[in-house]
């Protein structure tokens, strides 16, 4: 039981780490948008990498208001949700067990 309590609060871990990479990443991206950046930086191009799986869906939303495009906070807050509600799910299988 102990393993599996520590098997499941690594796993917490994880899911925080990714959520924090994923949060930093579109942030960022945010940033380069603003900037202008060039897009055949290296790390641009990582950067882009990284967040365009979760932004590509989202721009399917009508997510833009004249030249706002609130796609990248909405990916935020989703991120945030996903996170929340899988930790919240992990935690409670770690602690029902006693």
């Amino acid at each position: 039981m102990l393993f599996l309590r520590w098997l499941i609060e690594s796993f917490i871990f994880i899911v925080n780490a990714v959520y924090f990479v994923l949060f930093w990443a579109v942030f960022i991206r945010v940033i380069i948008s603003w900037v202008g950046a060039d897009p055949y930086n290296e790390i641009v191009r990582v950067i882009v990498k990284i967040t365009e799986p979760i932004l590509a869906p989202l721009r399917r939303l009508p997510l833009r208001l004249g030249m706002i495009d609130f796609t990248p906070w909405a990916a935020i807050i989703i991120l945030y949700l996903v996170r929340n509600l899988v930790v919240s799910i992990l935690y409670r299988m770690a602690y029902a067990m006693g």
